[in-house]
């Protein structure tokens, strides 16, 4: 087996055919040694990824805002209502990409770790929606539907992607090309 540092092992082995090993994968062309994900690849993906979202999530309340939606949500264990500070539609999506990365590290190199990220992340977008959803009465209408959107569009732009960079560790894709085999000598 070729050393990680050896430039040998960047390349595929001899008649290996990228598209056919990697036929599973979201991309075509299976990613060369050097490019399968690392923590830090993940890592980047989910901040990345929450940056958008978080930038996605403020014009959502700018929106909102122009059509005078409140945004008053009900405290934690009271009932008292606060307003949402926009810091929060902020800070939220990003600390969402960061920490769903950090989980889905924990899958790099597994089978099928592109699905385990992608439901793991569903679930939790599942029950992140019921804080919107099972606020107080005194919490208007339009403000659940609008917290619910800036919570789909965090989904939408965070989970697909960052299971997508998981996905192209998965060892059905780069078996062939982590393990380069050495000329036999005799």
């Amino acid at each position: 087996m070729a050393q990680p540092l050896d430039p040998s092992a960047r390349e595929l082995p001899p008649g290996a055919d990228p598209v056919a090993a990697n036929a599973d994968s979201v991309t075509p062309i299976a990613p060369v040694v050097t490019a399968i994900p690392t923590t830090r690849t993940v890592l980047k993906a989910g901040w990345i990824t929450g940056i958008t979202a978080a930038l996605l999530c403020l014009g959502i309340r700018i929106v909102a805002a122009i059509f005078r939606v409140d945004f008053e949500i009900a405290a934690a264990a009271s009932d008292e209502l606060r307003q949402l500070p926009w810091v929060a539609v902020l800070l939220l999506p990003v600390v969402s990409g960061l920490l769903g990365s950090l989980v889905a590290c924990i899958f790099l190199g597994v089978r099928r770790c592109q699905r385990w990220v992608f439901w793991l992340g569903t679930g939790v977008f599942v029950l992140s929606l019921i804080g919107p959803l099972l606020q107080p009465d005194t919490v208007t209408w339009p403000t659940k539907v609008w917290l619910v959107l800036m919570h789909v569009v965090t989904w939408v732009v965070v989970v697909p992607q960052v299971a997508r960079v998981v996905g192209d560790s998965d060892p059905r894709v780069t078996v062939s090309y982590r393990e380069v085999q050495a000329p036999a000598t005799r």
